[in-house]
């Protein structure tokens, strides 16, 4: 494949349009209708275009030089561990399963290699790390457990959170080792501190995490194989020993494994098990790409694998709807604020996520806008890809701004005076923020994304141990079946926090390639 299309693709998938012609939720009236309309196949082929200059390089992360797909003629009928889906924990095992001495291969059914990782934006949540210890900012394990299950109502599986905290710290170390370093801090809802780490720059943490796993799968010879869609996973005897792979359409084949790992991803892209589970959310857009379907729920389901809380599915707060493309929680950790129609404050922007969707959708029509200026634009560097997708509009002054979205001015003046003054005050009176108030909105320019709900994550799945071994409805594992990501469910509890979900990728992907390869290790 050639390098211009491989850019393309990986830029459609992000923006959550897929290829071959497959269709995006398009947000109209009613909201999140599902349908292709002109002004959508128009905007593909603009990304398309933009895709082929590099315009939006930044947030693909994918190059053919330096992080080749396997030839599919290379692809054997024997490996030490067998993994499914090359997003972010998937490539996370891999690299581990390889360190440890064994013989990975890492299959996934889309084009390119990334999943939703490649999506994500506000960066990676861990406790008690060097970057924050250099930054002076103090923190604990107990702390990130007790706000992480406060922002989950309390439902989150405890033991699994404990390990995902004590954890934390040691994945932030780890990602640094390989050469993916996180040491630019910022803040999401429902925390307390400083624990979101992005990249260097302050970039979208997605583009760059997938990347850097790419280029350690490559420098380790681990084979990937696109186009490979994983229709089942074989067991004996109780035992999971393999999977049937159709590799690029061809005829289905048999890929023996010691041991398989699961790392499909969630389901928020799949219209079936949305109304299934969640009816009321059917008509939403979503910003999940077009390849988390439920596929791997469905195969170990079939296993007589547990799931857990598949009713769970989080809606975002801040989705540009045309697309389905998620306003990165770090534009208001930075200082951003939120109005509505009116150019009126209504929330806290940093409540966690189900509280602020709830009060987007209480607003007259259901949006509202993001605001902010040029220092939260500086300090959160992936509002630029916004912008190049025509997201964000500018203005000199507030009251231009205010005029270009059609608010009152006077309204949103006084919204943004209020809110420097409680910056400067560090109390916010009107809505008791207490998070993302370190710089005051002042410098010009200014800018403003509309924005309104849409599904962002599933946090049920499979049911999983520690070990993340796959457990039955017997409560016991099954042997040899591994799983971690966002296609296991019950660490979030009803509510993920922002910026947990790559954090949960790299600890138990780590996790999962370590336990998987000393299984495999085990097996004559």
């Amino acid at each position: 494949m050639k390098k211009k299309k491989i850019l393309s693709l990986v830029t459609l998938a992000l923006l959550g349009l897929g290829v071959s012609g497959c269709a995006v939720f398009k947000a109209d009236a009613p909201r999140g209708e599902q349908q292709k309309t002109e002004e959508t196949k128009k905007g593909e082929e603009d990304v398309t275009s933009s895709a082929s200059k590099k315009e939006s390089g930044e947030s693909a992360g994918a190059s053919e030089e330096s992080t080749p797909y396997t030839d599919p003629s290379k692809l054997k009928s024997s490996y030490d561990v067998v993994i499914i889906g090359a997003g972010g924990a998937g490539m996370t095992a891999a690299i581990e399963a390889k360190d440890a001495g064994l013989n990975p291969v890492i299959l996934e059914k889309m084009p390119i290699a990334g999943g939703n990782t490649s999506k994500s934006s506000s960066g990676m949540n861990a406790s008690n790390t060097k970057f924050q210890k250099e930054q002076g900012i103090t923190d604990s394990n107990d702390a990130f457990y007790e706000e992480t299950l406060k922002g989950g109502h309390g439902t989150n599986d405890k033991e699994m959170l404990r390990y995902f905290v004590d954890h934390s710290a040691d994945a932030i170390d780890w990602l640094d080792g390989i050469g993916i370093k996180l040491d630019n801090l910022t803040i999401t809802g429902g925390m307390s501190v400083k624990r979101t780490h992005r990249p260097s720059d302050g970039s979208a943490i997605g583009g760059y995490l997938v990347k850097g796993l790419m280029e350690n799968v490559a420098k380790r010879d681990i084979p990937i194989f696109v186009n490979t869609d994983v229709t089942k996973i074989h067991e004996k005897d109780g035992v999971v020993n393999g999977v049937t792979a159709q590799v690029q359409g061809e005829k289905a084949r048999t890929i023996k494994g010691k041991a398989v790992v699961v790392t499909t991803g969630g389901f928020g892209a799949s219209k079936e098990l949305i109304e299934k589970y969640r009816p009321d959310l059917k008509n939403y857009v979503t910003t999940n790409q077009v390849g988390s379907t439920g596929d791997g729920i469905k195969m170990i389901e079939k296993l007589g694998g547990q799931t857990v809380d598949m009713d769970q599915i989080q809606i975002h707060p801040t989705v540009q709807q045309d697309k389905g493309i998620l306003i990165g929680e770090a534009v208001r950790g930075e200082g951003a604020i939120l109005v509505n129609g009116e150019g009126n404050r209504f929330v806290n922007e940093l409540d966690t996520r189900d509280k602020v969707s709830n009060a987007i959708n209480e607003q007259s029509g259901k949006y509202a806008y993001l605001i902010f200026d040029q220092g939260v634009r500086s300090r959160a560097t992936a509002i630029e890809f916004y912008a190049k997708q025509g997201y964000v509009t500018e203005g000199a002054t507030i009251k231009e701004l205010a005029d270009k979205i059609n608010v009152p001015a006077s309204n949103l003046e006084n919204a943004v005076t209020s809110w420097n003054q409680a910056v400067a005050t560090k109390q916010d009176t009107a809505f008791q923020r207490t998070t993302g108030m370190d710089h005051p909105l002042d410098q010009a320019n200014y800018y403003a994304i509309k924005i309104a709900p849409g599904i962002h994550y599933t946090m049920g799945g499979v049911k999983i141990n520690t070990k993340t071994q796959v457990i039955n409805k017997e409560n016991k594992p099954i042997t040899g079946l591994y799983a971690a990501g966002e296609v296991t469910g019950g660490l979030h509890g009803q509510n993920r926090i922002g910026g947990n979900s790559v954090a949960e990728i790299v600890i138990f992907g780590r996790q999962a390639g370590q336990q998987a390869a000393a299984y495999a290790k085990e097996q004559k």
